[in-house]
């Protein structure tokens, strides 16, 4: 509540208003009253022992007013007793002995002296001469406060106020003040201001907490100008005029007072009420952190730490904000945690930081709720605890704080310290997104599209993408992207999704920068361009995307936007297989097959086919089984040569198929099998595959593996000589020439045996000669 006890510890004068009064009658003498004094008149001893404390009529001497005091004090005088009380308690002519003193303010407090019981209130309210009691202080200051006394009241105001000895009520604490104030107790008007301010045992009413406050201030209370001028700043309850505040701010200030001092930096360092000046503000606030203001103290540290108004200095800032969080200002507390977390101005210290930001937690701290959280999550100054965490990314959720909201409900999506529950991950998720978290509406999108914790829904999910996207978040700029390239939740535009993958690119997202390459390398919306294309998947690849660098190499083995640099290419072709990628693996291992980009080194291109292979590429395993085949880097062996022409050869690589029949034709490897031949060579011959279409026909024309069929045989062979099989072509010659499987014609048995005899067939020669033909005129 209020923070002004500074007259609650002052000891009331020593007969005073009695005194005054006498005098003011204009009757006083000087020896009648010593004359009565010396008969024995306790009044008189009493007036003697004033005029002697106080020097009125003759020389101060407290030794004398003490001997005057003790006489009216024996006789009872209650208001010598107190006086006696303060001589002992000040060491003025006796003592000083504050037991001496409680036992005469006791006398005269029990005598009924308003005085000698406000400072027996006292005495037991601060423990001196006794042991404290704050209820017997409340039960003295009352007494006095019922004869109005005012500073009693005032400090009875204190006690009801904060507590002591007494029950806590604020009401009764304003009715005290309001007793003291009216008969003019600056103290008392300064702490009823704060109570019309705060509304504290009271109707708030600013209007009626400035009267107060100015009429404290007019006597020149500097804690009340310090607080008016917060009113002016403030405009509560007079018209807002900063640079009023900032006077009152100044005057309060150059007093002494810490708070002024603090507020009137902040004035300087923000501008407001004065031009900005940081070196001045950091005078003001060095000064009030140095009388202890912990607000002063966090913002000097500030200041040391951004290098505002004084020479940067992080470890300065480390001890101005220990000062603060030694005070237990949690958001002090919060940041020393930081500094202790990131090593500013102190030694890193991770068990530090939890420290600090836990004694920010307990206090409600939203930040250190959250951060707290995070290092019980991450295990950082803590062992790793997920149910600690998430009590405090709730603690923290619950009053709002949307990174802790989308953390709590990742706890809950992965049953992280919590029971998993994918409807409340949702929930929370949706509480921060709604309050613009783009992290918790990217993950939002994410439910959507996935259907975790709500019905899935494209639509929904695109637009929470959107709302993400539209703050900068990269992964759901990218994944925007991809919606309206495929037309998920949004309408198909390959100009957007071009659009959207080169704001992520632009932000180093190397997923982006592969697929916008990709958007300039086909050409999808945006004009084609190989140039850009290439500058884009440089960019991903030397981040290194395995993607990227495979198409960067693709590109310099074709010359695409760049090159041909066959170096280059298997320079990209070995990043991309040493991380995994099956077919810049496989494409490396044909360059050392043949010695593209790189010396020709057969070992080196099996152990790459071999990895590509062991992944499952059709291409890898058919050039495997091509190797053992031929014995090319290794040892021949037929067995394995068919073991990995079959694995190309179910995935329906044409070329596996057509050699694995050829070795079921020979029984290399295999055991010799010419159905099991046949069934192979027909797999590649129907999907074109030349060389098994012309198996197949000399299957069907011999019979080998299926029933003979000179039709079926001329077809296949039809097919292969088609596409240019020479074989073939003489073949099919020779089947229109003597009518097998199709209707003799010599005409056109001529005419393949020419297209055979132009591919070098002797055959075909040798059969057109037999013909009367006459081929070597036929190419003149």
């Amino acid at each position: 509540m209020t923070n002004n006890e500074q007259a609650a510890g002052e000891i009331t004068g020593v007969g005073e208003r009695f005194s005054r009064e006498t005098i003011l009658k204009g009757d006083f003498s000087l020896e009648q009253c010593r004359t009565a004094a010396e008969e024995g008149d306790a009044s008189a001893q009493g007036l003697m022992g004033d005029c002697y404390q106080y020097g009125w009529y003759v020389k101060k001497d407290y030794a004398a007013a003490v001997e005057w005091y003790e006489k009216a004090s024996v006789q009872g005088n209650a208001s010598a007793q107190r006086s006696l009380g303060w001589c002992w308690e000040k060491g003025k002519g006796v003592g000083p002995s504050y037991e001496k003193a409680v036992y005469w303010y006791t006398k005269g407090a029990e005598g009924g002296d308003a005085d000698a019981q406000h400072n027996l209130g006292v005495c037991y309210d601060y423990g001196r001469g006794v042991k404290q009691d704050r209820a017997k202080a409340a039960m003295w200051y009352k007494k006095a406060a019922e004869q109005d006394h005012e500073w009693a009241q005032f400090n009875l105001g204190v006690c009801y106020e904060k507590g002591y000895g007494v029950e806590q009520d604020f009401k009764k604490a304003a009715e005290w003040y309001l007793k003291s104030a009216i008969q003019g107790f600056s103290d008392a008007q300064f702490n009823l201001g704060n109570c019309y301010y705060h509304g504290w045992g009271v109707s708030q009413d600013f209007e009626k907490a400035v009267e107060w406050l100015e009429e404290a201030a007019a006597q020149g209370d500097i804690m009340a100008m310090c607080q008016l001028g917060v009113c002016y700043n403030n405009g509560e309850g007079v018209e807002q005029n900063q640079d009023m505040a900032f006077d009152l701010y100044r005057e309060s200030a150059e007093q002494g007072n810490p708070t002024a001092q603090y507020n009137l930096g902040a004035c300087y360092y923000f501008g407001e009420g004065a031009e900005q000046d940081y070196h001045i503000a950091f005078e003001w606030f060095k000064k009030a952190a140095e009388q202890g203001v912990d607000d002063a103290q966090y913002q000097l540290a500030i200041c040391y730490e951004e290098g505002r108004g004084t020479e940067k200095d992080e470890s300065k800032a480390a001890v101005w904000m220990e000062k603060a969080a030694l005070q237990g200002d949690a958001g002090s507390e919060y940041v020393l945690a930081y500094y202790y977390e990131k090593g500013v101005g102190v030694d890193q210290d991770y068990i530090q930081a939890v420290k600090w930001y836990e004694k920010a937690a307990i206090k409600g701290h939203i930040d250190a709720q959250y951060h707290l959280a995070r290092c019980y999550k991450d295990g950082i100054g803590a062992e790793q605890d997920y149910k600690k965490a998430a009590e405090w990314y709730k603690k923290a959720a619950e009053q709002g704080d949307a990174s802790a909201q989308n953390d709590l409900g990742w706890c809950y999506e992965k049953g992280k310290g919590v029971e998993q529950d994918d409807f409340l991950a949702a929930e929370w998720c949706r509480k921060a997104a709604d309050q613009g978290e783009a992290q918790a509406q990217y993950n939002l999108a994410i439910y959507y599209e996935r259907g975790i914790g709500v019905s899935q829904d494209s639509v929904q999910a695109a637009a929470w993408y959107a709302k993400a996207a539209a703050q900068g978040h990269k992964e759901a700029q990218y994944n925007l992207a991809f919606c309206y390239q495929s037309g998920e939740g949004v309408e198909k535009d390959y100009a957007k999704a071009a659009e959207w993958f080169r704001k992520a690119a632009d932000q180093g997202d190397a997923d982006a920068q592969f697929r916008l390459g990709l958007c300039y390398e086909k050409g999808s919306g945006v004009e084609q361009d190989y140039v850009q294309s290439v500058q884009w998947y440089r960019k991903a690849a030397e981040q290194g995307d395995g993607e990227a660098q495979y198409r960067l190499a693709l590109c310099c083995n074709w010359g695409r936007g760049i090159g041909p640099d066959y170096e280059e290419a298997v320079k990209w072709y070995e990043k991309a297989a040493i991380q995994g990628h099956m077919d810049a693996q496989y494409n490396l291992a044909c360059c050392y097959k043949k010695g593209e980009g790189v010396r020709q080194d057969y070992r080196e291109a099996f152990k790459w086919y071999e990895k590509a292979a062991r992944q499952g590429s059709a291409d890898a395993q058919f050039n495997l089984g091509f190797i053992y085949k031929n014995g090319e880097g290794v040892e021949q062996d037929f067995g394995k040569a068919a073991k990995w022409y079959e694995k190309a050869a179910v995935q329906g690589q044409a070329d596996a198929q057509n050699d694995l029949g050829f070795l079921y034709k020979k029984g290399a490897g295999v055991e010799q099998d010419y159905e099991e031949a046949v069934k192979w060579y027909e797999k590649a011959a129907i999907q074109g595959h030349m060389a098994a279409q012309l198996n197949m026909g000399i299957s069907y024309i011999t019979g080998a593996g299926v029933e003979q069929d000179d039709e079926k045989a001329a077809m296949w062979f039809f097919k292969a000589a088609s596409q240019g099989s020479g074989t073939a072509q003489y073949n099919l010659g020779l089947c229109y020439e003597t009518g097998r499987g199709v209707e003799q014609d010599i005409d056109e048995a001529v005419e393949w045996y020419e297209r055979a005899a132009e591919q070098g067939s002797r055959s075909a020669q040798t059969a057109l000669e037999r013909l009367d033909f006459d081929y070597t005129d036929s190419e003149d």
